[in-house]
């Protein structure tokens, strides 16, 4: 009924990851080259977070609609992958990205603005990374 949902869910990842990455090379080199916090850097990182929302109500309605999610079904590693440990672990990342934010607007220098941008942000992917379905992992999932 709602088979659609999963290529959305699938491609609104690549538009989350970019928004990252974009989002941590940006404060990056704000720390690094002492630039002050620009409208462009609360701008990415606004975009960041709202994509990371959209993407977490795309996978809950796939969380309470998906047969790869069952309770009590522990034995598949599959199911127990997609049931706890991508949706626990994504759950986490994207609050990151939303601390990441948050903490960052209430900075009281730019250097401090990008650095919690970054540290934030830079946890949120290395999470992410662990939750992703991996093509070379045992619960594997094509790319696109």
């Amino acid at each position: 009924m709602l088979g659609f949902l999963t290529p959305i869910h699938s491609l609104l990842r690549w538009a989350v990851l970019l928004l990252l990455l974009a989002t941590i090379i940006k404060s990056l080199h704000g720390i690094i080259s002492k630039r002050s916090f620009s409208k462009s850097d609360d701008k990415i990182s606004l975009f960041m977070m709202i994509s990371a929302h959209t993407q977490l109500l795309v996978g809950l309605i796939l969380y309470f609609t998906s047969p790869m999610v069952q309770f009590g079904n522990t034995a598949n590693a599959e199911i127990r992958f997609f049931t706890m440990e991508h949706s626990t672990m994504m759950i986490v990342a994207i609050v990151f990205m939303t601390l990441a934010r948050i903490l960052s607007k209430k900075g009281k220098t730019d250097s401090a603005k990008f650095m919690r941008l970054f540290i934030f942000s830079l946890l949120a992917l290395l999470i992410i990374f662990m939750a992703i379905p991996w093509p070379f992992s045992h619960v594997a999932r094509p790319w696109f």
